[in-house]
């Protein structure tokens, strides 16, 4: 395809169809689609069938812009307070990057937008210096002499030295990598105002790294009191590289393969996990992420024996309340990749540590329960957890999907020739406000299941 071509613009929204024409799509765009393992796609005669799944935003292939939009979306004013809870931040996001209009990149403007507004934070407050080794050649001797070179490159020139020296300047790995990530989303982005700011922010910054270098350098990377301020915006850069984010929210090949990519049902996954943590914290409840034993499926072929666990297991009674502080990890301490920072304490065991404590079961659904029935599939899921897991006098689970009309509730009862089998309460967060107040009826769920058991 020409340099600077417009590619025709194909959208789907989350489990739609389209096809194109088999023109269309290079060996390469091929590859590519069927590495990504998120979008369906099926070879008819002359044209391809593209499957969108739960992935969203834009993908540019060779002749066509690929557009994967949200089944119910969460509004895109309020998608950056969501990555950003799901991430392990806390603070407020200014007005102006909130507002941000999503235009053709959709939802992957946000994110350039968030390190943008992280970046800025950095200068205003300053860009850390610290001593940077240098090697240079200078007429006096600052430092120490590089004998080897001084000897093979210089031939006994005496007004040329090559010197080893640091210097005390802003070259840091920290804001190297800001760098490279402002000037990689500028030149990939679309919006020609957020190109602009992207690309003037980053003249503001070092940039000598090649792109290939700075994920390794962001794997090795470590934090102090001195440079722990730089967490959010590395976060975000880890996005925009393509190096994964809040549990890996971001497909693995961003930007640097000209698309951003976003799966919401794990968005909300995180995001649901670590509300739940958060509210059983403060009712003297913990996450039970512990290694004991959990329903297993025995009699499989080969020898494994994975774990059947919901999204969150919490635990309350005497052994969930000793473990209270562990679910502190998923208020937002930094180092915390979402919501796994709230594992409960090393000594927590699972539903084995105390059989005597009470469990509920939180799993989180990517799906419009507002308007149609819970699946047989997860009727079926949810009363497995709710017979290895919970106790036969309150046998509740919970189930939260995102609704974009307001708070939703409803309760599902199951009886048999036996009685009551179980109880799942379906609960709708308003994705329209922030996490926190959406939190609410999750909160007043958790809470109600907890003073029931105390009684108990």
């Amino acid at each position: 395809m020409p340099r600077g071509a417009a590619r025709r613009e194909v959208t789907l929204d989350e489990y739609a169809s389209d096809s194109v024409p088999k023109s269309d799509l290079s060996s390469a765009d091929l590859h590519r689609l069927r590495s990504l393992r998120s979008i369906g796609l099926v070879e008819k005669r002359d044209h391809y069938v593209l499957t969108a799944r739960t992935v969203t935003g834009v993908l540019e292939l060779s002749r066509i812009r690929l557009v994967l939009r949200p089944k119910f979306p969460i509004a895109g004013n309020r998608l950056i307070d969501w990555l950003s809870y799901a991430n392990g931040q806390s603070g407020t996001i200014d007005e102006e990057l909130r507002d941000w209009p999503l235009g053709k990149d959709g939802y992957a403007a946000l994110v350039p937008a968030a390190l943008l507004y992280e970046c800025r934070l950095l200068l205003r407050r300053g860009l850390r210096r610290d001593y940077v080794r240098r090697q240079r050649v200078d007429t006096t001797l600052r430092g120490r002499l590089n004998v080897e070179a001084q000897a093979t490159r210089c031939f006994g020139a005496v007004d040329r030295l090559h010197v080893r020296t640091f210097e005390y300047e802003d070259g840091g790995w920290e804001n190297l990598v800001c760098g490279a990530a402002l000037a990689a989303a500028a030149g990939q982005v679309t919006s020609p105002l957020l190109r602009h700011r992207l690309a003037s922010v980053a003249k503001d910054f070092p940039n000598t790294l090649r792109l290939p270098d700075v994920l390794p350098l962001l794997a090795r990377a470590q934090y102090s009191a001195l440079n722990a301020h730089y967490r959010p915006a590395h976060a975000w850069a880890r996005m925009v590289l393509g190096g994964g984010g809040p549990d890996d929210l971001l497909n693995p090949y961003g930007f640097g393969a000209q698309g951003l990519l976003l799966k919401l049902d794990t968005l909300w996954e995180s995001v649901v996990q670590r509300m739940a943590a958060e509210a059983a914290a403060t009712v003297g409840g913990r996450w039970a992420r512990g290694t004991g034993d959990h329903i297993r499926t025995h009699g499989r072929l080969g020898s494994s024996t994975p774990p059947f666990l919901p999204d969150v297991l919490l635990s309350f009674g005497p052994s969930g309340a000793s473990g209270a502080s562990g679910a502190s990890g998923a208020s937002g301490a930094s180092g915390a990749s979402g919501p796994s920072g709230a594992s409960g304490p090393s000594g927590a065991s699972g539903p084995s540590g105390a059989s005597s404590a009470p469990y509920l079961a939180v799993d989180a659904k990517y799906k419009n329960y507002a308007k149609r029935n819970v699946s047989r599939e997860d009727r079926h899921q949810l009363l497995t957890y709710i017979a290895g897991y919970t106790d036969s006098t309150n046998p509740l689970a919970l189930v939260v999907h995102p609704d974009p009309q307001g708070p939703s509730s409803h309760q599902l009862e199951f009886r048999g020739p036996r009685g009551l089998v179980g109880r799942i309460l379906v609960l709708g967060l308003d994705t329209r406000s922030g996490p926190r107040t959406a939190a609410e009826p999750l909160r007043k769920a958790i809470a109600d299941f907890a003073a029931s058991v105390a009684t108990i």
